[in-house]
């Protein structure tokens, strides 16, 4: 009888740390999870009753399936370092690993090319939901890289996943992702700016709000970040810093196939600008606070 897969995570934030809880309910075998904010990973080995691993190294070797969940382009760099023995491929052979962050396409190809030269398989799996989905196992992912190994690994994404899609070979569901959250960020971007207008003009947003639900203003965005914009609430799903480092990645695509995207390159802009005032950490709904007249980012 086959043996159940042992599951290791790198990167336990925000959406790291609920697959992994997600997981657990679901009965998969974890662990060992692995932060390089250790204190974080050992809260959670805690709670979960598995290892808090002190290098991502000691994840691979204790583990069949790794998840990870990093914050960017350096971070999977430094994970999958072709030097450091402390890295990922130090264990490589054998060992599947399934890469969930958002990134730059090219990381990804390097990232399994890496892999297979010792022995490894992987899978990108990038998500398009947030903290809420992750705990509740209804994440949409979208996938890169063989796809024989993305139908053989199919029993275990669903456990996490209300929707998978097979995308491509390896980079093409980070650009998918990565076009995603370009349109995502606009459409914040223009709701901040719709909803701070409103405020100047001195209409009731509650009204506004529902106004835009039923005509072609409509959007998930004013769904999701609509009210938290109008209430100033600004408690972290998805960071404004993230979203900064998402535009990045589409406008980087765009500039590779001579394509000029200036909404885009605007709302960049405006992430930016709110990451310099002090304001990356909170939710991406925060751009609000540059768009309103009387609030303290002007």
């Amino acid at each position: 009888m086959r043996q159940p897969a042992r599951i290791g995570f790198v990167g336990v934030g925000r959406m790291g740390a609920n697959m992994v809880r997600r997981l657990r309910d679901r009965q998969e075998t974890v662990v060992a999870v692995y932060d390089k904010a250790l204190a974080r990973a050992d809260d959670l080995a805690a709670e979960l009753g598995c290892e808090a691993a002190v290098t991502p190294a000691r994840v691979a070797e204790v583990a069949d399936v790794i998840f990870t969940v990093v914050s960017d382009d350096d971070a999977m760099r430094q994970i999958f370092s072709e030097t450091d023995r402390e890295s990922l491929l130090h264990y490589a052979k054998d060992r599947l690993f399934i890469n969930c962050a958002t990134l730059s396409p090219a990381v990804h190809i390097d990232v399994e090319i890496l892999i297979a030269q010792r022995g490894g398989k992987s899978l990108e799996a990038c998500m398009a939901s947030s903290i809420t989905q992750a705990r509740q196992g209804t994440l949409y992912l979208m996938c890169g890289g063989r796809e024989d190994l993305f139908e053989s690994v199919k029993p275990l994404l669903n456990k996490l996943s209300a929707r998978l899609r097979y995308v491509g070979s390896a980079g093409e569901a980070a650009k998918v992702k990565a076009l995603v959250n370009m349109v995502m960020n606009c459409n914040t971007a223009t709701l901040a700016e719709g909803l701070g207008l409103g405020a100047a003009l001195g209409l009731d947003l509650t009204i506004l709000r529902d106004v835009f639900g039923q005509t072609g203003a409509a959007s998930r965005v004013l769904e999701t970040d609509g009210e938290d914009m109008q209430r100033r609430a600004h408690d972290c799903y998805f960071s404004a810093a993230h979203a900064a480092k998402d535009s990045g990645i589409a406008l980087s695509l765009a500039k590779t196939v001579g394509l000029t995207v200036p909404l885009a390159q605007a709302t960049y802009d405006q992430y930016l600008r709110l990451v310099a005032l002090g304001k990356g950490e909170l939710d991406k709904s925060a751009l609000s606070e540059l768009t309103f007249k009387d609030r303290s980012s002007q």
